[in-house]
């Protein structure tokens, strides 16, 4: 394979904007590469996930896709879901049904659609999700992690699997959740009761702030301390479903912001549709970079 190229986007998701939402590396055409090179090629790239779109083989699926992190494959996550859709469909292939794409990976199909109120906005049909709930007497060992006394507990905190893993708390402002500095290890600690690799803070905005929610995602592990992802489709997903299961919606339809203390300006969009029981999570992308990808 010495000299091989195959076509290469990098695709910033979330965003209409380019730099302000969350880059995906996306490599096309991926057949041939085995395991152990997907995961040396995302290591190298060192963006959060990196894609790799291959020839489906559940018939119903328009393309498949393989998702690994800088260390290890993911089932599922939400931003390269939406930038490999928007990848796949600028390099010219169409869905089998318009206006709508099925995707394969390891969770299974993941169904996504265009939102015909938004220009340029796909969504995806957000997974099931397995809940649980943080025990109350972690409570105190979640506040002196998060150093903050302003959580929220009228929302129990819980531990959210979607593929990711996120321990979902809410807290009483957006400026609250802005405002989080935790101990890493300390919280480490606190996320690992409910199985969780990560938190998802967040907090209301004023009416008349710039979206209906504030979020973060702080990972942890690894001894590195505290990585924060800039925009994350798995936790806007499971906040989602979270806010259904705690009859805590603030609508039909509402829209968050991430990225803000990393300088991003994120914007999802999450729509509920009852009748078919579905939580559509969507948001903009836009290509970056457009190339070839040598391979080894």
């Amino acid at each position: 394979m010495q000299g091989k190229t195959v076509r290469f986007k990098q695709v910033d998701v979330f965003t209409s904007v380019p730099f302000k939402g969350n880059p995906l590396a996306l490599i096309f055409d991926a057949d041939a590469l085995d395991t152990e090179q997907m995961q040396a090629i995302a290591h190298w790239t060192n963006l959060s996930e990196t894609a790799f779109m291959l020839k489906p083989t559940d018939p119903s699926a328009d393309y498949r896709v393989r998702i690994f992190t800088t260390h290890g494959e993911l089932p599922f996550a939400g931003h390269p879901t939406l930038g490999t859709a928007h990848a796949w469909r600028e390099a010219g292939n169409r869905p089998k049904q318009p206006g709508r794409l099925v995707q394969q990976c390891a969770a299974g199909l993941i169904e996504l659609e265009q939102d015909d109120s938004r220009a340029g906005v796909w969504s995806f049909a957000a997974p099931p999700a397995r809940v649980t709930p943080l025990a109350e007497t972690e409570y105190a060992a979640l506040a002196l992690a998060l150093h903050s006394d302003a959580i929220d507990y009228t929302a129990q905190p819980c531990g959210v699997d979607n593929g990711p893993q996120w321990l979902v708390v809410r807290m009483k402002s957006a400026a609250a959740c802005l405002a989080l500095d935790p101990d890493s290890a300390a919280l480490a600690r606190v996320v690992q009761t409910v199985g969780a690799r990560g938190l998802a803070a967040y907090g209301p905005h004023d009416a008349n702030g710039p979206a209906n929610y504030e979020l973060r995602c702080l990972m942890l592990g690894g001894g590195l301390g505290i990585g924060e992802d800039p925009v994350t489709g798995s936790a806007n997903a499971a906040l989602a479903n979270l806010l259904t299961m705690q009859n805590a919606r603030p609508g039909m339809q509402y829209t968050v912001r991430q990225g803000t203390a990393l300088g991003r300006a994120g914007d999802v969009y999450v729509r509920y549709d009852d009748a078919a029981d579905k939580t559509w999570i969507g948001g903009a992308s836009l290509t970056v970079v457009d190339g070839a990808f040598r391979l080894p």
